[in-house]
């Protein structure tokens, strides 16, 4: 990509990202190892991602009316606080619950705040020429950094125990400041400034409406997230019940999962780039649903490393393919209000997905779980339709 600023932008952005998905997975193992129970650990969850599920069409209409570099650096500040304050609080051998997940809360809220300004800097970067190859390489990044962070965090959590996480991934906040403040690029909103903030996020909606196939992708996302993302949350559960694996060997099994996203990745921006977007998701689709049955039931160790790298491979592909389709029907004035909708598709409905799904497996076990969030799948592969020609103002 030529574009100095892009670069840039996204060099701080996926230093970050990678430092928030390691925090994610070792706030994720500290709560287990507190409590022993899936409940809890989807509480964490929860506090982690669940903003995103109530504030991200917020922050879309926030990106639409504010300077969206002021929005960027004061939501990375107040991250960047609140991770050094989550290190101290994780020192004790026995930190208060209430206090862990106050704190882990309040970084949720500022990143459902900061991340659809974040996506909505994209036109701003790239000339529109190169806006479908930045947008596919905005997606492997924020994709990728949810298998990469895990990895290293659980490395990092494992050798210099789980603080050090968090204050590695306050530093990495300062990449996006610094990245921000680096750039000589438009960060006016394009929204009407005239309307309330209530207004605004009905526009969003309005906009979403009018084009059905934007409704398909968040909805289509939305109901993958609630229903079959599970696993990510409850690895550390499978690895155990299932193959009796702790510690590195956990690790081991995360790295799996994590190469066959960045195989996944590649797929996306070389072989598979040119083929139809709707067909790729729905192929993916059908493989992630085999893969995710395979992972619910198997206690085969040889098995379960097939079926994590086949889900790291099919879930990056479907993720790609359904944003890269949405930001290119996205027009630039409702920008930042629908790239929020699909925060809250694509982020915010996982924790709420793992709180349910937490007293589900406490009484009947992680495989009917994954074994639902399977069906799920192969039922959107069947249902979704992104067949329809873009619109003529918004192709590229």
């Amino acid at each position: 990509m030529q574009s100095k600023a892009f670069r840039r932008i996204f060099a701080g952005t996926f230093s970050s990202n990678i430092g928030t998905w390691m925090q994610n997975i070792t706030l994720i193992a500290l709560a287990y190892r507190l409590t022993g129970s899936a409940w809890f650990t989807g509480v964490i969850t929860f506090a982690q991602l669940g903003p995103m599920l109530f504030l991200s069409p917020f922050g879309g209409a926030i990106a639409d009316r504010f300077n969206r570099r002021s929005v960027i650096i004061s939501m990375s500040v107040v991250q960047l606080v609140m991770s050094m304050v989550l290190a101290v609080v994780a020192l004790s051998d026995t930190p208060s619950q209430f206090i862990l997940v106050a704190v882990v809360a309040s970084i949720g809220c500022a990143n459902a705040i900061a991340g659809p300004t974040m996506i909505s800097l994209l036109p701003s970067l790239v000339p529109r020429e190169d806006l479908q190859p930045a947008i596919a390489i905005n997606s492997v990044s924020m994709n990728a950094s949810r298998v990469i962070g895990p990895l290293l965090g659980g490395i990092l959590g494992s050798l210099a125990g789980a603080s050090a996480v968090f204050v590695v991934n306050g530093l990495t906040y300062l990449f996006v400041v610094i990245a921000v403040l680096s750039v000589d690029i438009d960060f006016s909103p394009k929204g009407n400034k005239g309307d309330g903030p209530i207004e605004q996020m009905r526009q969003g909606l309005r906009a979403v409406r009018a084009d059905r196939v934007i409704t398909r992708v968040i909805v289509s996302m939305a109901v993958l997230s609630m229903c079959s993302l599970i696993f990510i949350y409850q690895m550390p559960l499978v690895a155990q019940e299932h193959f009796e694996l702790t510690g590195w060997k956990f690790n081991l099994l995360f790295a799996t999962f994590a190469l066959g996203a960045a195989l996944g990745a590649l797929s996306m921006g070389s072989f598979l780039s040119g083929h139809n977007r709707a067909k790729v998701a729905r192929v993916a689709l059908v493989v992630f649903a085999g893969a995710l049955a395979v992972f619910g039931i198997d206690t085969i160790l040889p098995l379960g490393f097939v079926a994590a790298f086949t889900l790291g491979a099919s879930y990056f592909v479907i993720v790609t393919a359904l944003s890269t389709t949405l930001q290119m029907r996205a027009p630039d004035e409702v920008r930042g209000r629908i790239m929020g909708l699909w925060m809250m598709a694509w982020a915010g409905l996982v924790p709420l997905g793992a709180l349910v799904a937490g007293p589900i497996i406490d009484a009947v076990g992680i495989a009917a779980v994954l074994l639902f969030g399977a069906v799920v799948a192969a039922g959107l592969a069947v249902l979704i339709d992104l067949s329809e020609p873009e619109p003529a103002n918004q192709a590229s």
